[in-house]
């Protein structure tokens, strides 16, 4: 509800702009009155526009806060395992021990995939990246699940979130094994989520009791928690604007992985690497970090857009990557690069003062390396964690009315001009 107005004056006339509080987070000004003022407003990347209401994320990116459904994303990472999390994005609250039963038992009966899919795979080139693959076989899903689907039907909008949370990790780990030219695991329904995913990726017929380590399954959920949601991001905001043209949404999610892919958003984690391979060796990390200085080079996997004090995911991330290195006693060069990179960035005054903290793409890049994990698959995994944030957003919007998204634009091309035939062109 609006407390108050803004009243803005535009050409003499004044509009009265209703002011509306959250229940946490700065007041936002509906700006709606404009389209009558003969104006648009002009907000590149949307710093500033609040296009949805949503009671799903929240982040205070100057305390360095992030709650789901209210909860703080250290004590859900620390204490809940990811399907729980999963479960409160989608209905509100943590499950009680009967939901969560129910829910596991639902998830796991849908981790299969219809085996006319693997023709899909062979479709691919061998070396194709695999978040080409998973953009292209995740949109497939909506030729399996598109008749008898109806988003204005609650049920129909339920199990379409239970077959995505329960797919997503089947069909990531399936293009990994066709980039390897190894054939697919079928999921285990003795297994938890994230040793599924596990045993998925890197068992073989030939090692069917492959037992997935404690200490790196703990380690995969708490990054699936950690990448849960993230807001009105790029990929979330794709989402939500796909499903607003009433879009199939396995193609939705589809489209959010496309945009999860940029360098920028999820592939920042895959470009730390790229980073570090670049630097070479720990001798070259000070002439690095002054070329960083002098805005020569990029600093990967430091610093946020949305977080101005230490990412809240990174603290829990660094703790788990430093007992997942302790547990695996893993002495890889590249791991002490990072390490290198890390003490510089936490002490230089240059960095601190600027609050270029490592950021939850820094750890879990090193995590998912020590794991065994090759840099290609790491935007697969943040997709498949983020899958349970994006349909939650997706079911939240179906909930309620909701317009068609469409966005405006500052027009600067050409102004009219009178068609002119070719042989008259200059």
């Amino acid at each position: 509800m609006a407390d108050t107005n803004a009243k803005l004056t535009v050409n003499s006339e004044e509009y009265e702009l209703p002011i509306i509080k959250g229940t946490l987070g700065r007041p936002v000004i509906d700006i709606a009155a404009l389209q009558d003022s003969g104006f648009w407003s002009y907000d590149p990347g949307f710093k500033v526009t609040a296009p949805v209401e949503s009671k799903i994320t929240y982040i205070d990116g100057g305390k360095g806060e992030l709650l789901h459904r209210g909860y703080p994303i250290d004590q859900l990472a620390n204490n809940a395992e990811y399907l729980e999390v999963a479960y409160a994005l989608i209905h509100g609250d943590l499950p009680n021990a009967e939901q969560k039963a129910d829910f596991f038992e639902k998830i796991r009966k849908h981790t299969g995939v219809h085996d006319q899919l693997r023709k899909f795979f062979e479709g691919f080139r061998r070396d194709a990246h695999p978040m080409a693959i998973m953009v292209g076989v995740v949109g497939a899903l909506s030729a399996f699940y598109h008749d008898n689907l109806d988003v204005s039907n609650e049920a129909h909008r339920e199990i379409t979130a239970i077959r995505l949370i329960a797919k997503m990790p089947t069909l990531a780990a399936m293009s990994y094994k066709y980039s390897q030219g190894e054939p697919f695991m079928y999921p285990r329904n003795d297994f938890s989520y994230a040793e599924n995913f596990l045993y998925m990726m890197f068992a073989t017929p030939a090692d069917v009791d492959y037992e997935p380590n404690d200490v790196v399954t703990r380690a995969m959920d708490k990054i699936f928690t950690l990448h849960a949601d993230h807001e009105q991001n790029a990929s979330t905001s794709t989402v939500r604007l796909a499903g607003s043209t009433g879009a199939n949404p396995y193609a939705c999610i589809a489209a959010g992985i496309a945009a999860l892919w940029g360098p920028s958003h999820g592939g920042a984690n895959e470009a730390v690497l790229e980073m570090l391979d670049e630097i070479g060796t720990v001798e070259n990390v000070p002439a690095f970090m002054e070329k960083v200085k002098s805005r020569e080079v990029k600093l990967m996997g430091f610093g946020h857009r949305v977080y101005k004090n230490f990412d809240p995911r990174a603290q829990v991330m660094k703790e788990t990557c430093d007992e997942v290195l302790g547990a695996l006693g893993i002495n890889d060069p590249k791991l002490e690069l990072a390490m290198a990179l890390e003490k510089i960035a936490l002490e230089d005054p240059f960095f601190v003062e600027r609050n270029l903290y490592p950021n939850v793409d820094f750890y879990s890049g090193i995590i998912l390396k020590a794991i065994g994990i090759p840099t290609s698959m790491f935007t697969v995994i943040f997709s498949l964690a983020r899958t349970s944030g994006w349909i939650s957003h997706w079911l939240e919007m179906h909930s309620a009315p909701f317009k068609i998204g469409r966005p405006r634009q500052l027009y600067t091309g050409e102004t009219h001009r009178d068609f002119v035939k070719v042989e008259d062109r200059k």
